[in-house]
């Protein structure tokens, strides 16, 4: 599979049903919610949230939902990437770079300087995955997870 394949689609209910459906590979359901996105979810603006599923075809191989209020209490909250989740059997063929490479794009698009992720520490997490395309580490949250930071260009 090649990136050029991949696509974004409108969450529906038809597409929700697939997104919740996606495996992750065993290990990874600790890091797939960091703790402050569970804290701090009941008091996000849904309005506000970018939501998209990623097919490859007709078939839906990741989902990707980011968040932008400017006027949000936490400022790590304000422009970010709210979660990637990919089907195992498509990990490690692009999905994810492409996932995040759509966040930045509506980032820019919204006319913001920067992108946030926030994820939970560990061997198994997501951190060098995140690294690995630029984010930097750039802060701890109080829950104790690591908040990254990607320089808009």
């Amino acid at each position: 599979m090649t990136m050029t394949q991949l696509h974004l689609d409108e969450l529906s209910a038809q597409t929700a049903v697939a997104a919740n459906s996606l495996e992750i590979r065993p290990g990874q359901e600790d890091f797939a919610t960091p703790t402050t996105y569970t804290q701090e979810e009941p008091g996000i603006d849904p309005t506000k949230a970018w939501s998209r599923v990623i097919k490859e075809g007709d078939q839906v191989v990741g989902f990707v939902r980011a968040y932008f209020d400017d006027d949000h209490a936490r400022p790590e909250l304000r422009s970010c990437l709210w979660r990637i989740t990919v089907d195992a059997a498509h990990q490690g063929s692009g999905v994810g770079r492409f996932a995040v490479e759509a966040a930045i794009d509506e980032a820019r698009s919204r006319g913001k300087d920067h992108l946030s992720v926030i994820w939970t520490p560990g061997d198994a997490g997501p951190g060098e995955f995140f690294h690995r395309l630029g984010f930097v580490d750039s802060g701890e949250t109080s829950y104790g997870d690591t908040i990254g930071t990607l320089t808009l260009g």
